[in-house]
This record gives C-alpha cells, sequence and structure tokens, in this order.
C-alpha cells in the first residue's frame, strides 16, 4: 500500500502579506520619525534666535546698522496768510529743503569681528569723508515771494540712525569757516536722527548769489551694513575696506568693484535721474530719500544656520531610503530586522543633525559636516553589521549613506543649480529603488 504526503497547510493571511505588512510598519516609522525631525528644525531657529540676540547685543553697545542721509541745507520760511481781501492775517512756520549739487563720499572701513559666548558678530569703523557744493538757492522755485525767510536760522543737516556710532567732533569745513556740528536735528521732514550745524545765511545784498562748498569728516562706527543716500546731483561714492566678503545692495549696485582675499575696493556713481525726489522741495511735500539708500554689507562668509536648516529638509529621504536599503538586504537575508531596530538607526540620523547644528557653532561647516556624517556613517554601518552578521552588509549600509550624504553636501554648496542637482539625484535614486524593489517578492508566504 504506497503512502501519502500529509497535506501542507494552506497560508494565513498574516503570512501571506507578511511583507507588505512589514513595508506599512516601516512607513509608519519614517512618518513618526519626522517629528524628531520637525523638532530639530525648532532648534535651528532657537539657535538663530540666541544668535541674533548676540548680534543685538554687541550692536546696541559699538552701534547698530548706519545710513549716512545728507547733507541737507534746511532753510525755515514763514508763509503769509491772508483773507479774501488779501489781508494778511497769520503766518506759518515751513521749511525748504535743498540737497547739493555735488557730492563725494570716500572712506575706508575696517571690520572686525566680537564674540559674545559662542557666537561671532560683524563690526566695523572708519572715517568717512564728505565733500561737495550747493549751488545758489532757487528760492523763487520754492518758496513763496511774499514768505518771510530766517537766513540766520538756516541748518546743515545730516541722518545718522544711531549716534553712539560716532567716535569723534564732526567738524563741517563750510565756504573756510569751520563749526562744529551738534546732536539732533532740529528741524521736521529730514530724518529722525542725526547731526546739525546752524549756518548763518543771510545774504550780504537781497538775495544769495553765490553757491556754497563744503566738507566733513565722520568717524563713525556700526554694524552689519553701511549705506549713503544719493542725495547730491552727482553723488560718488569710494569705499575701501579689508572685508574680503562684502555684499553689495540696496537701490544701486557699484559701477566698479574689485574683490581681492585680503578687501575690497568700490566705487557708485548716481545722479539726480536715477532716483525719484527733487533737487528741493517744501515741507508741504513728503519726500524719502531712503528709499533709495546703496551700500555695502559685511557678512559672514557662511551662515551655518541656514545650511543646517536646509540639510534637515531632506531627512524624509534620508529615512526613507536608509529603511528601504535594510528592508531590502532583509529581504534576501535569514535574518529579520525589528521595527525598533528600524527605529534605532532612524533615530541615529535625526541625531545627525543636532551634531551637525552644535559642531558647526565652533568649527567651519564643512568640517563639521564631515564629523557628522562620520560619526551617523559608521554608527549605522556597525549596527548593521551586527543585525545582519555580515560585515558585507554593514559595508554596503555605510556606503549607501555615505552615497546619501555626499549627494546632500554637494546640493548644500549650490546656490544657483541646487534645484536641478536635488531633482537629478532624487531621480537615479528612485530609479535604483525601482530597479531593486522588482526583485522583492511581496507574496512571499503565498
Amino acid at each position: 500500500m504506497q503512502a501519502t504526503e500529509p497535506n501542507t497547510p494552506e497560508p494565513g493571511f498574516w503570512q501571506r502579506q507578511a511583507t507588505t505588512i512589514k513595508g506599512l510598519i516601516i512607513f509608519f516609522l519614517v512618518l513618526l520619525l519626522l517629528i524628531p525631525a520637525s523638532m530639530v528644525e525648532g532648534l535651528i531657529r532657537e539657535r538663530e534666535g540666541r544668535q541674533m540676540e548676540a548680534y543685538e547685543e554687541v550692536s546696541d553697545k559699538w552701534g547698530r546698522m548706519q545710513t549716512l542721509a545728507g547733507p541737507v541745507l534746511v532753510l525755515p520760511y514763514d508763509q503769509i496768510t491772508r483773507d479774501v481781501q488779501g489781508v494778511a492775517v497769520g503766518s506759518q512756520r515751513k521749511y525748504a529743503y535743498f540737497l547739493p549739487s555735488q557730492l563725494n563720499i570716500t572712506g575706508d572701513i575696517a571690520p572686525k569681528k566680537r564674540y559674545r559666548g559662542i557666537f561671532e558678530v560683524v563690526l566695523y569703523s572708519g572715517t568717512l569723508r564728505l565733500e561737495g557744493a550747493f549751488e545758489p538757492l532757487e528760492l523763487d522755485k520754492s518758496i513763496p515771494t511774499d514768505a518771510q525767510v530766517h537766513w540766520k536760522n538756516a541748518v546743515l543737516a545730516l541722518g545718522i540712525p544711531d549716534l553712539r556710532g560716532l567716535e569723534d567732533q564732526v567738524v563741517l569745513q563750510w565756504d573756510g569757516q569751520s563749526s562744529v556740528s551738534e546732536p539732533g536735528i532740529p528741524v521736521p521732514g529730514v530724518n529722525a536722527s542725526g547731526i546739525h550745524v546752524p549756518l548763518d545765511l543771510t545774504p550780504t545784498g537781497g538775495q544769495p548769489t553765490g553757491g556754497h562748498r563744503f566738507h566733513l569728516d565722520v568717524a563713525l562706527k556700526g554694524s552689519g551694513s553701511l549705506f549713503f543716500t544719493p542725495v547730491g546731483k552727482v553723488t560718488q561714492v569710494k569705499l575701501a575696506s579689508t572685508w574680503p566678503d562684502p555684499s553689495f545692495t540696496g537701490a544701486f549696485l557699484p559701477d566698479e568693484k574689485s574683490i581681492r582675499p585680503d578687501g575690497f575696493n568700490a566705487s557708485w556713481k548716481v545722479l539726480n535721474l536715477n532716483r525719484n525726489f527733487p533737487q528741493h522741495w517744501t515741507s508741504d511735500q513728503e519726500i524719502r530719500v531712503q528709499d533709495s539708500a546703496f551700500g555695502v554689507s559685511f557678512l559672514l562668509p557662511a551662515d551655518n544656520y541656514q545650511k543646517s536648516t536646509r540639510s534637515v529638509k531632506y531627512a524624509i529621504l534620508f529615512i526613507g531610503l536608509t529603511f528601504l536599503c535594510l528592508f531590502f538586504i532583509e529581504m534576501r537575508q535569514a535574518r529579520q530586522v525589528h521595527p525598533f531596530q528600524y527605529a534605532l538607526i532612524g533615530l541615529a540620523l535625526v541625531i545627525f543633525y543636532t551634531l551637525l547644528v552644535s559642531i558647526s557653532e565652533h568649527l567651519p561647516f564643512n568640517t563639521a559636516y564631515l564629523i557628522a556624517a562620520l560619526m551617523t556613517i559608521g554608527l549605522t554601518g556597525i549596527y548593521a553589521r551586527s543585525l545582519f552578521q555580515s560585515v558585507r552588509m554593514g559595508i554596503l549600509v555605510s556606503g549607501a549613506l555615505a552615497v546619501l550624504y555626499g549627494f546632500l553636501f554637494v546640493t548644500l554648496q549650490q546656490q544657483d543649480y541646487a534645484l536641478l542637482i536635488g531633482s537629478i539625484g532624487l531621480f537615479c535614486i528612485l530609479a535604483v529603488v525601482m530597479y531593486f524593489s522588482r526583485r522583492v517578492n511581496w507574496y512571499a508566504g503565498r
């Protein structure tokens, strides 16, 4: 009599769908690990805030961002108010503002670094020479003919946002005569903060016939940026500095610039036709000369927080692809990886970003990135070796992470081509994943 083989039991639903269920659990873990990744972004914002607090604290004591607005010649006058019969019944104090026909500014700026704790702040100091000329005042185009002009109360005003940045007395040379500046601007419609020099422009006979020449030296210090307003009919600015990483910004870029490892030179030439305000106006008009300001920012060569923030945005890519790599290896190996072990590897990938932020506060960003990446790759590779009991698998996981971190590093170094490189890289990664996923038997239990 022939023996019969026992019937093989039909695999149950959970056995047939084991691979799919494991994949869903891994996908859920990826989403769950986005929570600590978002907490890292919050940590970066907090450190940025601490850096800004340090900047504010140091600049409050040294001097904030400075914008030289002027000089502006201000002439007060009383406009006569008349009734319907033309009889004078009162007067109203008003002001006429005149800008120079020529303004030349030259300066040599010396930036310096200061530290508040571990945070670095860029400060600067230097002497700026302002010289130029005013054309004869065209009163008939600004002031009514019957107005009473107060020639003795004329004021030359120079706007300076933070007067704590003045390092010495500012002496005005006006038509060859010296006058010491006084703090504040006593006339409205010019600037909220600055210095002024009272002038007596009383004409020797009738209306003024000649123009005026001036020059003054301003020993100024500030932080971050230095700006100028093109108040001259022709404004020329020439700056020299020992700072090798300037950022030219504002309403106008320099006509000529030379940036070297030991500093830079830059020059601007702005005409009155290039800006949107006239050479003279009265207090009946509202003019904002600051809208045409231009200048230079003394930037730190690298912003580690900005790059760290950009790198965190790739967290889901790193976690997902690392988990896929482990999942594919698991499908081809006899050993199974527990979801808890996936979670530990995911946390190691998240801690990479905290390592990157903390180390980059003490070392250059590229060095910090290399150290954090090597620590993460080494830890994950050793752990993968112990999971699969295979040196080859540990090297495979480490190699995959090294490729990912290399891809991220190249992307972070780019500005104009970051999106292009990132898109091509993601496409290639997807192609590799699709290639290896075709060998997975998703119904292995069937």
